[in-house]
């Protein structure tokens, strides 16, 4: 079994304890995730089975979408509603102010990593030393909001629609906006809608999951694992080359013309005889342009 569940993670389970489960359910070991989604947070979690869980790297730098509230006045010491209260303030703030801020921080933003975090440090997580009382230096991280959108404002909690890059710390925006704000703010709520292509819409549970697997219709919610690498030009290699691709040997290319919309370095979808073959790319190699599998997952 190769391929990827788009599965609906509910608020209370750790990603891992959703890994366990599809595990237990399906009776195989070859299963990960794409990218941690907290235990206070629910929504998509796509799970990789099989030789898809070669693809999780990719498809952990693909784009999210969420659906957060932030509440105002208040900042925990993990950003979130599950933390200790820190701060407290009783500033009243516009709602002008509260769209001028949400516009300042669409694009380029550089976050500090919360302590309450996975991130490392010398071997050692970020959260575990947090829990010890521990904090240490971390250096800001470069990270991009694409589109925010607020869906609603009500008391001191405001309701919106973030998109954003990978390593984005939704519980980190909500407290960098409270303090732009000239006040504070945590993280209530936090729901992921996407994960670039996979969406909540079409988001299955443990249960269903289940009742598939039982019924051995488990094919009807099985995703080809080149779905998840849309965001990847495709390109189409003619039959006589299937043997090279298939063993990820290298190719030399005579004709660039085919290639022109292609950078070097870029990764492709490759196909042959109408069938993925895998990850590849073009690469420069003493002035000599050749293509070559990162991986071949046939």
């Amino acid at each position: 079994m190769d391929g990827v569940f788009n599965i609906f993670k509910p608020k209370g389970l750790s990603s891992h304890d959703i890994v366990r489960e599809v595990r237990k359910i399906l009776g195989i070991r070859k299963v990960g995730h794409t990218g941690t989604l907290d235990p206070n947070a629910s929504g998509v979690l796509p799970i990789c089975v099989g030789k898809a869980t070669r693809t999780s790297e990719y498809l952990l730098d693909s784009n999210k979408t969420y659906i957060a509230e932030l509440t105002l006045g208040y900042e925990t010491d993990t950003q979130d509603e599950d933390g200790k209260v820190l701060k407290q303030s009783d500033k009243i703030v516009s709602k002008t102010d509260i769209i001028r801020i949400f516009e300042f921080f669409k694009g380029e933003v550089y976050q500090l990593p919360p302590m309450y975090s996975a991130l490392k440090y010398k071997g050692k997580k970020l959260y575990e030393l947090a829990r010890e009382g521990i904090e240490v230096e971390r250096k800001k991280r470069k990270v991009y909001i694409y589109d925010m959108d607020i869906l609603n404002i009500e008391n001191n909690k405001i309701l919106f629609r973030v998109k954003c890059s990978r390593g984005t710390y939704v519980r980190t925006l909500c407290n960098d906006i409270g303090r732009m704000l000239g006040t504070y703010g945590y993280m209530s709520y936090l729901m992921r809608e996407e994960v670039y292509p996979f969406n909540i819409e079409e988001a299955i549970s443990l249960e269903t999951l289940f009742i598939k697997n039982a019924n051995k219709e488990i094919e009807d919610i099985l995703i080809p694992m080149d779905y998840g690498l849309k965001c990847f030009k495709s390109f189409d290699f003619p039959p006589y080359l299937w043997k090279k691709l298939s063993n990820g040997e290298k190719i030399k290319l005579n004709n660039l013309d085919i290639f022109k919309d292609v950078e070097i370095e870029e990764n492709l979808r490759i196909y042959c005889k109408d069938t993925f073959i895998g990850i590849g790319k073009i690469t420069n190699k003493n002035k000599e342009l050749i293509f070559k599998m990162d991986k071949v997952l046939l």
